[in-house]
């Protein structure tokens, strides 16, 4: 297991306008992965807003190349939504692929990136964690209360830590398969 690792996440929003990085940390923190350290100077997981999609695209090129930099195990997260024009997570994974290829990025930094697409938005997600349905077709309510998604978060933390076999909305089992991936690569 890494000594020192960081975990970045880049997400769709404006600081202080997006559910987004509460349910982000309130995820990571409620599933309490082993290589994240609490004491200052170790882990970190560190959100960065990057506007809409195509320039959350435009950033993961750069971002990969920083946290090669800093070595250790740092691993990138990109957190997006699936919006109409994106038929599915794969779709928009090679999306992101052309832009970071063409920056300079290699297939293997770039096959290091977790990505966790909701089909429209977070908040498709958090209706489902709070009432066992979603229509992904549809944009989710919007959320009220921040306390909202950090709720949820802890739900979906505990649904995968207990391996609860339940029947996710597509993008979210999509998500949770690619968060494995992380879990295993970060056991060796």
């Amino acid at each position: 297991m890494p000594s020192r690792t960081q975990i970045v996440c880049l997400h769709e929003g404006k600081d202080g306008r997006s559910i987004d990085p509460l349910f982000i940390r309130a995820l990571i923190k409620a599933l309490d992965p082993a290589w994240i350290r609490p004491w200052e100077g170790s882990n970190v997981v560190r959100t960065v807003a990057c506007g809409g999609r195509s320039e959350l695209g435009k950033q993961v090129a750069s971002e990969i190349s920083a946290c090669a930099a800093m070595g250790s195990k740092t691993t990138l997260m990109v957190w997006a939504d699936l919006d109409d024009d994106m038929a599915d997570g794969d779709s928009l994974v090679a999306d992101m692929w052309n832009t970071a290829k063409a920056s300079g990025v290699s297939r293997q930094e770039f096959d290091n990136v977790v990505f966790v697409f909701a089909k429209d938005r977070i908040e498709n997600w958090i209706e489902f964690l709070e009432t066992g349905a979603t229509k992904e077709e549809r944009e989710g309510p919007r959320i009220k209360f921040p306390r909202q998604a950090s709720d949820a978060a802890k739900r979906l933390a505990e649904i995968c830590r207990t391996s609860q076999k339940i029947d996710l909305p597509p993008s979210l089992s999509w998500s949770c398969k690619n968060w494995k991936r992380l879990v295993a690569r970060m056991a060796d």
